[in-house]
């Protein structure tokens, strides 16, 4: 009996429209695409071809390297033949090392180049941040998310606030420079 009565009191508030947790107002959320970022930003725009030509920059010290050694290698086979065994060795083991310092000086330069990147996008995230904070508080968002990082597969266009993001990151880009 106190179930059948507990169970009408909970039909008669839901029926009578009590319901004051569902009356909230509703939460804004944003939603931020940062990989769209960096490919329409102005500031996404300078790392990317910062990257590029320190890339193309390192690429042509190691293009040089490797014509070094092919220049080496084709001395070698031309005096191999006039060359005593204690000399053939000595050179074998040159051309050995210098191949080493070749590939250490390619990892070396990978590691220069993902620093770097490391470096310019952790810059832009802490930018887009700033300026998603602000337009959060101004624009009264309960939330904003990144795209990528928060694992969404779908979302609405107005939910959307890139577009926004990046205007406002290319007005302080433009009056940082």
């Amino acid at each position: 009996m106190k179930k059948l009565i507990i169970a009408g009191v909970i039909t008669l508030f839901f029926l009578t429209g009590y319901t004051p947790a569902f009356s909230a107002d509703v939460a804004k959320i944003g939603v931020v695409n940062f990989d769209k970022i960096l490919k329409e930003s102005s500031a996404g725009k300078m790392t990317q071809q910062q990257l590029k030509t320190k890339g193309q920059e390192l690429q042509g010290k190691l293009k040089k390297g490797k014509e070094e050694l092919e220049e080496l290698s084709k001395s070698f086979e031309r005096e191999a033949l006039v060359l005593s065994p204690e000399k053939k060795r000595e050179k074998e083991r040159d051309f050995r090392i210098r191949v080493n310092d070749l590939k250490k000086m390619q990892e070396d330069f990978a590691k220069e180049l993902k620093r770097m990147e490391i470096t310019l996008i952790n810059q832009i995230q802490k930018d887009i941040f700033e300026i998603a904070g602000k337009i959060g508080k101004d624009e009264g968002y309960l939330m904003i998310l990144e795209r990528k990082t928060a694992g969404i597969l779908y979302v609405p266009d107005q939910v959307d606030i890139t577009d926004s993001v990046i205007q406002k990151y290319n007005a302080k880009t433009s009056k940082g420079q």
